[in-house]
């Protein structure tokens, strides 16, 4: 009889472990609402950024200021110099327009003095130094 009651116990414990399994486990899927703004405004940053390269080792800031000083800015420097890319970068409170894409510093102190002509306050950077 106490042989009976043992089994019948330890099958019971086995049985209620085996479904207490089934009972807690997750069933339910999670969906992810994402609003359509979040993914348009993904896009206009990775736009704003494509022209930043990062194994650019040296550009020249030729303005910082607020946003439409510095596309006015851009605007006139790639309608005189065609061949030199440019980029607006915004660096908190305000946006730099920088230009070209220089390996060596001799290369971008060669473009800087034609560049300060038109722009007095162009500087030489590193944009990855931190």
């Amino acid at each position: 009889m106490k042989t009976l009651k043992k089994i019948t116990s330890f099958s019971i414990l086995i049985f209620t472990i085996l479904f207490s399994q089934n009972i807690f486990s997750q069933t339910s899927k999670t969906i992810i609402e994402q609003d359509e703004k979040i993914e348009k405004l993904l896009q206009e940053k990775r736009k704003n950024n494509s022209g930043i390269t990062i194994n650019d080792k040296y550009k020249i800031q030729i303005f910082f200021g607020n946003i439409e000083e510095s596309k006015k800015t851009l605007l006139s420097f790639k309608k005189e110099f065609i061949q030199t890319d440019g980029t607006i970068v915004f660096s908190n409170p305000s946006y730099k327009v920088w230009v070209g894409s220089f390996k060596s510093k001799i290369e971008a102190e060669k473009a800087l003095m034609s560049l300060k002509k038109k722009y007095p306050s162009a500087v030489i950077i590193e944009p990855n130094k931190k």
